[in-house]
């Protein structure tokens, strides 16, 4: 039996879009007096199918270079800051225009009518654990028992949601959360967005269905212009017949009315920076892989220094025939 999922009243329409334009502002600290390199790494949003980034500009007192990581091909610039030549706080500011369109799967009967899209080549990555994010024990325990029953990776799909919004709850008070710890959303059954997509795609994954995290910053739906507090993560899992599939766990838990909608739909308030976790940079970073990356990452004397300060705005445009940047 296929699929049949309903939509919520108040859900965007088919081929909604928002345009706007984006800063992203990076501050030091005062560096050390006896220190060294700073190396730093600034993550850079591309086009892609769901939005067109255009009119990017990156201000640096000092040269920066554009590089790809190998696993996810994600985009950041590159930079490096002798103190003895570069003195003072290191300001960095990047502004790009976008115009990000609602993606909207339909799964209405998607069995019976599946749509002519190709299965990507490779989707290993797609189907193994992440540090924080284990396939086995109480994550294959939990998956097992909730789709046992189903046969489709759809319904499996579906169960797996309605699980984690059922038993988790958002929730950013003590500690513990935002990591994405699989094991820890388990256990405390609360957190934010990074903590709800660890449940969602370990128990997918342990399940089979490939699944990948996407991080990027939302854009506020009552706003037209403002500051942005920080990061909002999501995640597609990939069935054959449909393609990859959005899926929004903790904006489905904060607004029950459009739960129905974020299975299988990501509106336009978003821009996406990066796909994945466990990310290793080019140049190579000293530190751990990165566990996700939204935030500037930097290296003081080869070791991790959570100096850099950043700041996020946005305002809203109407939309334009802007030419995409491509990298």
């Amino acid at each position: 039996m296929g699929f049949a999922a309903g939509v919520s009243a108040d859900a965007p329409g088919s081929g909604s879009s928002r345009a706007f334009e984006f800063k992203y502002a990076v501050r030091s600290k005062e560096l050390p007096k006896d220190a060294g390199r700073v190396r730093l790494w600034i993550p850079v949003p591309t086009s892609d199918t769901q939005q067109d980034i255009s009119d990017l500009n990156i201000k640096s007192p000092v040269h920066y270079e554009m590089h790809e990581d190998a696993e996810y091909h994600d985009h950041y610039a590159y930079l490096e800051v002798d103190p003895r030549k570069q003195p003072g706080p290191i300001e960095i500011e990047m502004t790009f225009k976008a115009v990000r369109r609602e993606n909207r799967v339909s799964l209405r009967n998607a069995a019976d009518h599946p749509v002519a899209v190709a299965r990507p080549a490779d989707l290993t990555r797609s189907l193994a654990p992440d540090r924080l994010v284990p396939l086995d024990g109480l994550i294959a325990r939990l998956a097992g028992e909730q789709t046992k029953g189903l046969d489709g990776p759809l319904d499996k799909a579906r169960a797996i949601y309605d699980y984690v919004l059922s038993i988790m709850r958002y929730d950013k008070t003590g500690e513990g959360w935002g990591r994405g710890d699989a094991i820890y959303a388990c256990n405390v059954k609360r957190g934010n967005c990074t903590d709800f997509h660890a449940l969602v795609i370990g128990m997918m994954r342990a399940m089979g269905i490939p699944a990948r995290f996407e991080i990027g910053f939302p854009l506020p739906r009552d706003r037209k212009s403002g500051e942005i507090s920080g990061y909002h993560c999501w995640a597609q899992f990939w069935i054959d017949g449909l393609g990859w599939v959005p899926i929004d766990a903790s904006e489905g838990w904060k607004d029950p009315a459009r739960r129905e909608y974020f299975f299988g739909s990501h509106d336009a308030n978003r821009v996406l920076f990066t796909r994945g976790r466990d990310i290793r940079l080019d140049p190579a970073q000293q530190g751990d892989p990165l566990n996700y990356f939204v935030y500037p990452y930097a290296e003081l004397d080869g070791k991790p220094w959570t100096g850099m300060q950043s700041s996020f705005s946005f305002t809203d445009l109407e939309p334009s025939g802007a030419s995409a940047v491509a990298f």
